[in-house]
């Protein structure tokens, strides 16, 4: 089939009947989003062994044949950094896609920086340089310009030689389980549902407020998301962070009062100012509650801890060939010695490489006995 740009219904049911003979195909999206909530997916780029394709899903009245054929799970989805190409299949199905090999993820695994981009890693692997001519192209406007349509194959063209690469690499060095279990994190239809009750959790200031103020942030962070939504806007264009901030820390009651929140205009108090004091109200009617973590300053005790942990990491990297940014972050690390350990060094591989230990040495310290110098400390 070749290089071709699927703009036919007929032509969509020729790729689909090749995809479902296939045990793996590469994928990628180009997609809009700077001025709406939902991305507009405006191509859908695949390649197996020996086909490239171009499907122009503005172009077609019905992408289900498509979807039934990326769906079938014994495909294997092949991207690079595949979260933001999740969302766009999660908004179109309501679940995202399984089951998936990410290249970056399988990259960072043998060695390579954890967030190297699909160019760099093209480079590294194939010698191949990608053109950066389109990056910011339109890929809503139609016709395409000359040139997209072959530098948008080029995301799925070399993703195949990638996938061979890694395959054998993780192969060789026994960690195969290791990808499996970091991609199926990918495929967890909560990382994509943007719920608006968990809205608040965007917004990093919310610490800064009292007790009886941050359920009324969390109401107006609700609020917001479920408009976004609704009229396919971007967050910020609803209302930006620093404002629900003011909101929620001076609580109008009145719309006469949300003439003294900063930044709230005469129209945007026309359009949202009764939505917005009704999410206030319910915000002040729930019980007074620290929704956001509180920043901590760490004791000497904490920071030797977090050292120690780090130190011991970076040595477990390099005797494994990967970054330490691989295994986990310095916040992970953090948190663990704060006694918050994130999950992802609580089970799979990281926490049988390197979590349980850290995780015995964290909890021995905290059962032993408090150091009076340390005491002294804690209470500065």
């Amino acid at each position: 089939m070749g290089l071709g740009l699927i703009n036919t219904q007929d032509t969509l049911i020729e790729l689909c009947a090749h995809l479902d003979g296939q045990d793996w195909v590469a994928l990628d999206t180009e997609f809009m989003r700077e001025k709406t909530y939902f991305p507009q997916l405006c191509l859908i780029q695949l390649a197996t062994p020996d086909v490239v394709a171009c499907v122009d899903p503005l172009a077609l009245s019905d992408l289900r044949p498509l979807m039934t054929a990326l769906y079938r799970p014994q495909l294997l989805k092949v991207l690079h950094s595949a979260r933001q190409d999740q969302e766009i299949f999660f908004g179109l199905t309501g679940k995202p896609l399984a089951p998936v090999f990410d290249t970056q993820i399988a990259a960072a695994l043998t060695g390579h920086d954890t967030n190297i981009g699909y160019a760099a890693l093209v480079k590294s692997v194939t010698g191949t340089h990608l053109p950066k001519a389109h990056t910011r192209a339109n890929w809503a406007a139609r016709p395409l310009a000359p040139g997209m349509l072959d530098y948008a194959a080029d995301d799925v063209r070399h993703l195949r030689a990638l996938y061979t690469h890694f395959r054998q690499s993780l192969s060789a060095l026994g960690r195969q389980q290791w990808l499996q279990e970091d991609c199926e994190r990918l495929t967890d239809p909560a990382l994509y549902a943007n719920d608006p009750d968990l809205a608040y959790l965007r917004i990093k200031k919310g610490h800064a407020l009292p007790p009886d103020k941050q359920p009324a942030l969390r109401e107006l962070a609700a609020w917001r998301e479920s408009t976004a939504r609704q009229h396919d806007l971007p967050r910020n264009w609803v209302l930006r962070d620093a404002i629900l901030l003011e909101l929620a820390r001076a609580v109008p009651q009145t719309t006469a009062q949300l003439q003294h929140i900063p930044g709230l205009d005469k129209a945007v108090r026309a359009k949202w100012g009764v939505s917005l004091l009704a999410a206030i109200a319910r915000g002040q009617s729930a019980e007074p509650a620290r929704l956001w973590q509180q920043p901590h300053r760490m004791t000497p005790e904490e920071k030797r801890l977090r050292d120690e942990a780090l130190d011991e990491m970076e040595t477990v990297a390099a005797e494994l060939g990967m970054t330490p940014a691989a295994i986990a972050s310095r916040n992970d690390i953090k948190q663990l010695v704060l006694g918050n350990p994130p999950a992802v060094l609580l089970q799979g591989w990281r926490y049988e490489l390197i979590g349980k230990v850290l995780l015995a040495r964290r909890n021995n310290a905290a059962a032993a006995p408090s150091d009076d110098n340390n005491v002294v400390a804690d209470e500065r």
